[in-house]
């Protein structure tokens, strides 16, 4: 009998919770589109403005010097005199190596002798030639008047021809001479080098003593009056980048300095292994402190613009491919979602192209909420309260 009493309990009692759990359901509270209410989400909100925003590419690369060149002989001869050493300022034309010249003197007082020879042999081909012109003129005329005979004449003529291409030899041999004396002067003229531009000496290769063929290199010379940064872009960066863009510079060595630059030239072509073009960037480099070597970060601005209605990046959600926002307002603190067209992207900030928008948006637990969801404001910041088009004033 008492199991029965309790099998008739229990029924009861699971037909009233059935009940309750159903009364729930198809009569209870339910929102304004007749589902079932939700609690309210927590969130985190900030106000929608219109300010200045600009985007920024951020890209790495290596300084380098505008110009270098490497001082090195032309000619094979020991180092007699190095005047400048790794830092040294070196003016433009100013002698800075000196070479053992001693066999390259004596090549040149050799030439001189030669080219004198040549010039003593050209004075006598030369007076032979006048008198073999004399000559060939008597024998004419005598022949004319019928005193020398035509076998007279020709061998006049002959003497007159031989002695006039002995002439040519000889003036071609001053010449050569000539030539002769102005290379060994030439290769004299290597023994001592100078700087062709201004700079400072960036290394040094070897020291006085040393024995140097051709093309070895002895110093290298830096400009850096101007710098050149040297980086890449990539391709979805490339068309948004012209030459002349300003620039902002940066290097570990002075991180609380930026330098100033432009976009001086653009690879008109990518490499096909990495999809990216590279980029030089000119600065001044007034003060020296870029060097050739240093690790540069360089900012240019890919887009900007002087108002904006933008919002915080982290309020931007996705959804089906589609971008969009929450914006809720501070009477009703229902949420309502608004699908945006963006403009110019950072990572703190995001342009919203359109809709035109009022109240605040959703900034922290947007990926809980739906059309229409209520949520939770935050307590009211006393220090940041939003105003009138969506600006705020800080105290």
């Amino acid at each position: 009998m008492k199991k029965k009493i309790f099998l008739g309990i229990g029924a009861l009692l699971a037909l009233l919770f059935i009940w309750r759990i159903a009364g729930l359901i198809f009569s209870g509270d339910k929102g304004s589109n007749g589902r079932p209410s939700r609690p309210p989400v927590a969130v985190e909100v900030d106000t929608i403005r219109h300010a200045a925003i600009r985007e920024i590419g951020q890209f790495t690369g290596t300084v380098f010097p505008e110009y270098q060149y490497i001082l090195a002989p032309k000619v094979t001869g020991r180092v007699n005199e190095i005047r400048k050493r790794i830092g040294d300022w070196v003016k433009p034309g100013e002698i800075v190596v000196r070479i053992d010249d001693a066999e390259y003197q004596q090549a040149v007082a050799e030439a001189e002798a030669n080219l004198k020879i040549a010039q003593a042999s050209l004075a006598e081909a030369l007076s032979q030639f006048e008198l073999a012109g004399q000559e060939k003129e008597r024998v004419e005329s005598l022949q004319a008047k019928g005193i020398a005979s035509p076998a007279e004449l020709d061998a006049a003529v002959t003497n007159y021809s031989a002695q006039q291409s002995r002439r040519q030899l000889a003036q071609a041999q001053v010449e050569q001479r000539e030539a002769s004396l102005k290379s060994a002067k030439i290769r004299l003229s290597y023994t001592v080098l100078a700087a062709s531009e201004p700079g400072y000496v960036g290394e040094r290769f070897v020291d006085e003593g040393a024995l140097l063929a051709p093309n070895d290199p002895i110093i290298s010379i830096l400009g850096i009056d101007s710098v050149i940064v040297r980086t890449t872009i990539i391709e979805r960066d490339y068309g948004r980048i012209k030459t002349g863009q300003p620039v902002q510079v940066m290097v570990d060595a002075f991180p609380n300095h930026e330098f100033t630059g432009k976009v001086s030239r653009i690879a008109p072509m990518l490499q096909e292994a990495s999809r990216v073009a590279q980029m030089e960037v000119g600065v001044l480099n007034d003060s020296s402190l870029l060097k050739p070597g240093m690790f540069a970060r360089v900012q240019v601005v890919m887009a900007a613009k002087d108002s904006a209605q933008i919002v915080p990046s982290q309020a931007i959600v996705n959804r089906s491919g589609e971008t969009g926002i929450f914006v809720v307002n501070s009477a009703d603190k229902v949420a309502h979602y608004f699908p945006v067209t963006t403009g110019i992207v950072t990572p703190e900030r995001t342009e919203i192209l359109s809709p035109m928008l009022n109240g605040l948006v959703i900034t922290l637990g947007q990926h809980l909420l739906e059309d229409g969801s209520p949520v939770l404001l935050p307590q009211q910041n006393p220090g940041h309260q939003p105003t009138a088009g969506g600006k705020e004033q800080r105290k």
